[in-house]
């Protein structure tokens, strides 16, 4: 496995997205304000990481997480857009970590931590771990 020149800390990656119903707090029931769920946010760092990973991997390989570690800070309503900014921090080896913010439409800071990922080959981990399903 060999990444593709310029993946050095440093790099940035952002990913806008406008939020949705199914995004929102729909599982704490109907008497609670739609909001952007945590694990929404945490779904949104994790696509704008693999974004960033995707430009720099050879066909056949790609990152999975291995570790978020985010507080949610600010709460964001249905309808608005927010955006996940990634720096990559560092790499070792075939592990990677990134520093992330997350901000809404307004420029409120609602999401920050860190976040890391392992590259692997694809063919070779559904090899090793499919047939646990």
């Amino acid at each position: 496995m060999r990444l593709k020149d310029g993946f050095a800390p440093g790099i940035v990656e952002e990913m806008t997205v406008a939020t949705t119903p199914p995004m929102g707090t729909t599982h704490l029931g109907p008497s609670v304000l739609p909001m952007f769920s945590t694990p929404s946010m945490i779904q949104l760092i994790e696509d704008t990481c693999i974004r960033l990973v995707d430009a720099y991997v050879e066909p056949g390989e790609q990152s999975v997480g291995t570790r978020v570690d985010v507080q949610h800070v600010a709460p964001t309503t249905i309808g608005k857009s927010v955006t996940a900014r990634v720096v990559l921090r560092e790499v070792n080896g075939r592990r990677f970590g990134f520093n992330i913010e997350v901000k809404n439409e307004d420029g409120v800071t609602i999401g920050e931590g860190t976040h890391d990922r392992a590259l692997i080959d694809v063919a070779r981990f559904a090899a090793a771990y499919g047939s646990r399903r």
